[in-house]
């Protein structure tokens, strides 16, 4: 069992009122970590720390806080051993979902350190005569930042390091999911020496979740929220920032379309289809949920998608020698469960798949899905996958708009500018053309549309998420004034 512990400014401790939480390992049943359970008080705490820490850390050089963002990056590689067993005890996640998240992760830190010299302004043209104005970036403050347990290192590293990277201070919330996990990255950040209280870290349980992100949302010391998570949650958190007028990121749900035209290459569609589908059971904002396929070659892909599906072993990921792990959870299970005999009962067929062993769900292929089912709408979040047979390329944009997210999508042709066509048909923040839905690099702009949230992490394009920009100038003649 793995003790996680608060972190307040320069304190390693629990919570006030000594009140903790479990995390059960999803395929054992087993206490995986046993966490300090943070009250109103200690959020309150924490943001203080963040707040006093703020004028030294913002008053640092590019050059001083990249050299902190580097060691950081070194210190969570020099981790790697103890991530792997914490995302495969607290998540099921198998040991090379755990590397690659590490992996990503090391690289966005490197990544927001080469961005501390790309805070730019510019000088505006005035009419005013002896006057000089400037548009300015400077960091906003204090940063809430809250991330989900699915690909947790990466994502846990996501909310904090541009922030850190603009001169902001933050307090990190990890997920109750995940707590032991989220608590070494922060721990991470600590080896490089930051400044007391530039990273905070709190971790409370799932029935405080509403009372503590609510103090801290409403806390004056805060100043921007970021949030990775389901649209349900979002919602809450948008509501929230937007009551205490706090600008907000939110990177939500998907509901990802992987579009096969009728001239696509099957084999590759088929390969990028199972990534897509079945990496981390499906657990991922961008995992592939619909398969939008025309008519024409809809039978061939089937066969050629339920044969591979069928091969890739499932199983216990502290074994290893499995591509599919465990679901997070049996109410992720039974869900997935309900979903399948729902499809079933109004007609689909399972091509592939669709057994269990608790928490271990086999790869699954769910054929003819219709938009009675609740298959076709829902986020699953599970390694199951529908396949949506339409009968045009103009068949193929309204099915894969016909969904409430818009987070990222796929299109496959071997005509580029037939495939190029489509993708700006489809509402989605991201869309590849002949390559997976599940694709992300730390100097990428990501980010959804509709219910799947706004905003964007990763590279530039983060940056005006995390600083405010100011209209200063400096007059440098006399001034003629009305009266």
């Amino acid at each position: 069992m793995h003790d996680v512990n608060l972190l307040i400014g320069a304190r390693v401790t629990g919570a006030r009122n000594d009140a903790t939480f479990d995390r059960k390992n999803p395929v054992s049943g087993e206490v995986a970590s046993r966490a300090a359970a943070a009250t109103v008080e200690d959020a309150k705490a924490a943001v203080e720390a963040a707040s006093a820490a703020f004028p030294r850390w913002s008053a640092l050089g590019p050059q001083a806080r990249r050299t902190h963002l580097l060691k950081a990056a070194d210190r969570l590689e020099a981790h790697t051993d103890e991530f792997v067993r914490l995302v495969i005890d607290e998540t099921g996640g198998t040991a090379e979902w755990a590397g690659f998240n590490v992996m990503l992760a090391a690289g966005m830190l490197r990544e927001a350190a080469a961005l501390t010299t790309q805070i730019k302004g510019e000088v505006i043209p005035t009419d005013v005569p002896d006057n000089t104005a400037m548009a300015i970036r400077q960091p906003c403050g204090v940063v809430l930042a809250m991330a989900p347990w699915n690909a947790p290192i990466i994502l846990g590293v996501r909310s904090i390091a541009v922030p850190l990277a603009c001169g902001n201070t933050v307090v990190f919330k990890g997920s109750e999911l995940c707590p032991g996990t989220h608590e070494l990255i922060a721990r991470a950040m600590h080896e490089t020496g930051m400044t007391e209280g530039v990273v905070n870290y709190l971790t409370h349980s799932p029935a405080d979740a509403p009372e503590v992100v609510e103090a801290l949302i409403a806390n004056p010391a805060v100043k921007r929220v970021n949030f990775t998570g389901s649209t349900r949650v979002g919602r809450k958190v948008g509501e929230l920032a937007a009551r205490n007028l706090k600008p907000a990121l939110l990177e939500l749900g998907g509901k990802a379309p992987l579009v096969v035209l009728a001239d696509a290459d099957l084999d590759a569609a088929v390969d990028a289809a199972a990534f897509g589908s079945f990496m981390h059971q499906g657990q991922i904002c961008m995992s592939t949920e619909r398969l939008v396929v025309d008519e024409s070659c809809a039978d061939a892909f089937v066969d050629k998608f339920a044969a591979k599906a069928a091969a890739l072993p499932a199983g216990d990921p502290a074994g290893g020698g499995v591509v599919l792990g465990s679901l997070v959870g049996p109410e992720a299970a039974e869900r997935m469960r309900t979903l399948i005999d729902d499809a079933v009962a109004k007609g689909a067929t399972v091509a592939a798949g669709g057994r269990m062993d608790g928490t271990i769900m086999q790869a699954t292929v769910i054929d003819h899905v219709t938009p009675g089912m609740r298959l076709y709408s829902e986020e699953s979040f599970g390694p199951m996958v529908a396949v949506i047979r339409v009968s045009d390329d103009d068949d193929a944009v309204r099915v894969a708009n016909d969904t409430e997210y818009g987070l990222s999508a796929a299109v496959f042709s071997r005509d580029v500018g037939r495939a190029l066509g489509v993708a700006r048909r489809i509402e989605s923040g991201i869309c590849h053309i002949n390559g997976p839905t599940v694709h992300d690099e730390p100097q990428m702009p990501f980010g959804g549309v509709k219910a799947s949230g706004y905003g964007r992490f990763g590279g530039t394009a983060s940056i005006s998420e995390f600083t405010d920009l100011r209209w200063i100038t400096i007059q440098t003649g006399s001034r003629h004034y009305p009266f």
